[in-house]
């Protein structure tokens, strides 16, 4: 069980940042060589590299390297598995029985 709240954290920690989202947004167009992410984004390098390693970690993005440049996607899979944990968490409320009451005293 542990071991999945370390993914979904993976996951929430990948989309906890604007820049991140701006990333995702980005790659939705398709695959992208850091160059050009550099060029859209108001970062440095390593700012980006950071940024990127958090996604890459949490699978919603994938990323290969050619010659010094690394290029970046969206992973189907990643992104399926972080849709999926939205899902579970959205579904979860309606599973609930409010009537249920605290039998502390």
């Amino acid at each position: 069980m542990e071991i999945r709240y370390e993914e979904t954290a993976r996951v929430f920690k990948a989309l906890s940042d604007p820049n991140r989202l701006l990333i995702v947004e980005m790659l939705q167009n398709g695959e992208k060589c850091a160059c050009q992410l550099l060029e859209d984004l108001n970062i440095g390098q390593s700012t980006l590299s950071h940024h990127m390693k958090n996604l890459c970690e949490s699978g919603i993005v994938h990323c290969r390297r050619e010659g010094k440049w690394m290029y970046y996607s969206l992973n189907p899979k990643g992104c399926e598995t972080a849709y999926i944990l939205l899902i579970r968490i959205m579904e979860a409320p309606a599973q609930r029985n409010y009537d249920e009451r605290c039998t502390c005293e």
